[in-house]
């Protein structure tokens, strides 16, 4: 598959140019014909016989850059003076930073924020502990926890290399729902000191997303504080793919005239990503799962379970899907299904294995950055395809997901975030588009729909009312009565 130029590799060139007419446009000519794609060009400083101008440039990685500046550099009146990696340059320092809301300019500001005057809103959260949500950061913040051992495609490259992903993560929960988010990068890989860890944690925020952290241990981990703590737990890479996926499919199935009941599924990788698929595919009325991992299509008939050696999740998926035992390979499977979802890697099997299935066929190959099978090669036999990847229509991305969760969570205070909330998400984020303006290449909103995350919060925070998770009815700023008779005796 060829790789198109990306945001990810942009490049700000700065040239000096021959100050003469059409030397600007020759080196326009020499980007674009080297494969590179222009976007701002800013004169920054002018002389009798040169300019100076910075020119940003997407390209399709480090090699191409080379490419790029040989090119400019070829031209005679034409030279790079020095070029800057556009994406590292927006890191430096770090994507996020703590603010003050309440402004410190006076004696009375600071007796008031700290010292004589918060010690009695210490106080008040003393008798009465559950006046954090209410006075401290704890009603609008969330910990984004990982152990950095199941980084984006990069696999286990440990928590300081890991930290950039998670303020990225931050800074979509500040942007797209306005929640406060800090990245909580642990030094360790054992289970029950991340459960200790996160439970210490817990009394500084409303909220906690799991990222990144390797299977099976995830599910443990999930699992032991969802039990243990009174505030949401929200593992991003398994149920974040999984609502989105489904609200996808939901849109698809309306474009192809299907019924979940009936579907098919083959379902590859079978990780954090891939079991939370398949749960919520079940959840919703699939019937019908087949999963395959890095050794083939999971069954009871297969010799890691009858020998016991298979995880107790991948136990579970074998005991709960695939009914007519098929073995064999992802591509033996895949014949007579209405949906491929690729939660593994790259070109797992040729683009042609993909006539074997249904009329009308889905594909949602989402590995990133390379998909199993890309778009333009699965279009012959795929009426719907959708991707992980920006580039490309359909793409199914978590932004969709979790900031709006968190947010309808913490609105209504919810403890845990249900099954049933999850649906409420998927089906709010599916709604989004309406029937009217549903095809081929949109089943899924942009990640820069405004709608989605107010719509997903709205649709979880009634599900909580519903089924009674919510511990309170909005989430309006206000004194207690008793705080009011406090302030006024």
């Amino acid at each position: 598959m060829s790789v198109t130029p990306s945001a990810q590799y942009s490049l700000t060139i700065r040239v000096e140019i021959a100050h003469k007419p059409g030397m600007l446009g020759r080196v326009a000519s020499a980007i674009g014909d080297a494969g590179g794609v222009i976007g701002a060009v800013d004169l920054v400083e002018v002389a009798d016989e040169t300019l100076v101008r910075d020119i940003t440039v997407d390209a399709a990685g480090p090699d191409h850059w080379d490419a790029i500046t040989a090119a400019i550099e070829g031209l005679d009146g034409a030279h790079v003076v020095d070029t800057t990696d556009r994406t590292f340059l927006m890191h430096v320092g770090g994507k996020i930073e703590q603010a003050n809301k309440a402004p410190l300019k006076t004696r009375d500001d600071l007796s008031m924020a700290y010292t004589p005057g918060v010690a009695r809103v210490c106080q008040a959260i003393a008798d009465d502990r559950d006046k954090a949500f209410q006075y401290t950061i704890k009603r609008n913040t969330v910990a984004v926890v990982s152990d950095g051992t199941a980084v984006l495609g990069m696999g286990d490259i440990g928590p300081e290399a890991a930290m950039p992903v998670m303020e990225g993560k931050a800074c979509l929960f500040k942007e797209f729902a306005g929640v406060d988010a800090f990245p909580i990068c642990l030094d360790t890989k054992d289970t029950d000191e991340i459960v200790r860890t996160v439970k210490l944690l817990a009394p500084t925020f409303g909220g906690v997303n799991l990222e990144d952290i390797s299977a099976p241990r995830c599910f443990e981990i999930e699992d032991r504080l969802k039990a243990e703590l009174d505030i949401p737990v929200f593992h991003d890479d398994q149920h974040g793919t999984a609502i989105v996926t489904l609200a996808a499919l939901l849109n698809a199935c309306k474009i192809t005239g299907r019924d979940l009941m009936d579907l098919r599924v083959l379902v590859t990788g079978l990780g954090a990503a891939g079991v939370a698929v398949t749960k919520i595919l079940m959840e919703a009325g699939v019937r019908h799962v087949i999963g395959a991992d890095s050794r083939g299509v999971v069954s009871t008939e297969r010799a890691d379970y009858q020998d016991g050696s298979m995880n107790s999740m991948k136990r579970w998926y074998a005991e709960h899907s695939n009914p007519e035992k098929i073995t064999g390979t992802p591509a033996d499977a895949i014949d007579g299904c209405d949906l491929f979802i690729g939660l593994s890697g790259a070109r797992i099997f040729p683009a042609e294995t993909l006539a074997k299935m249904n009329r009308d066929a889905m594909v949602f190959a989402m590995a990133n950055p390379n998909p199993e099978v890309s778009p333009e090669e699965a279009a012959p036999y795929a009426r719907i395809i959708a991707t992980g990847r920006s580039d490309y229509p359909n793409q199914i991305n978590n932004v969709l997901a979790f900031p709006g969760i968190f947010r309808g969570a913490l609105d209504v205070r919810a403890q845990q975030i249900t099954e049933e909330m999850k649906m409420a998400a998927a089906r709010a984020i599916a709604q989004i588009i309406p029937d009217s303006e549903l095809r081929e290449d949109y089943i899924v909103p942009s990640v820069f729909n405004r709608e989605v995350a107010p719509a997903v919060a709205e649709a979880v925070a009634q599900e909580a009312r519903r089924t009674g998770a919510a511990r309170v009815d909005d989430h309006a700023i206000g004194f207690a009565a008793g705080d009011v008779d406090r302030l006024l005796s």
